[in-house]
């Protein structure tokens, strides 16, 4: 039980920051709300907002994101695999082929579907 006492305290003093941060703020943060709506207005690059602040995106902004992710991801293991495979023999050689394999069908179906055209995902 001698070795989680370092993890028990590094949670405590990370709570107790945290409090301390809020309190910090509450105590020493402004305490009058602006009653000028201008001053209350969002304001960003020298211009009065237009508009919602928050709008739609379309979902081909998404799913171009999540590719970009399952492709960093990819490279990762690709890499830490290939840095390896000396060690894991013909093993981790069957396990990068199979490995290489599911991400190819992964690849030809988001072709099929047409996920890495961008005139078409306006259309699905």
């Amino acid at each position: 039980m001698s070795e989680y006492w370092s993890i028990l305290v590094l949670f405590a003093l990370s709570v107790a920051l945290a409090i301390l941060i809020v309190l910090i703020s509450i105590l020493f943060g402004p305490r009058r709300r602006a009653k000028l709506a201008r001053k209350q207005a969002p304001y960003e690059s020298g211009m009065m907002a237009i508009g919602a602040a928050q709008r739609r995106l379309p979902v081909r902004f998404y799913l171009i994101a999540v590719l970009f992710i399952l492709f960093d991801v990819e490279v990762i293991f690709l890499f830490s695999l290939a840095a390896a495979l000396r060690d894991l023999g013909w093993t981790g050689f069957f396990a990068l082929f199979v490995f290489i394999v599911v991400l190819l069908l992964g690849d030809v179906w988001l072709w099929k579907k047409g996920a890495f055209e961008w005139e078409t995902m306006d259309k699905q």
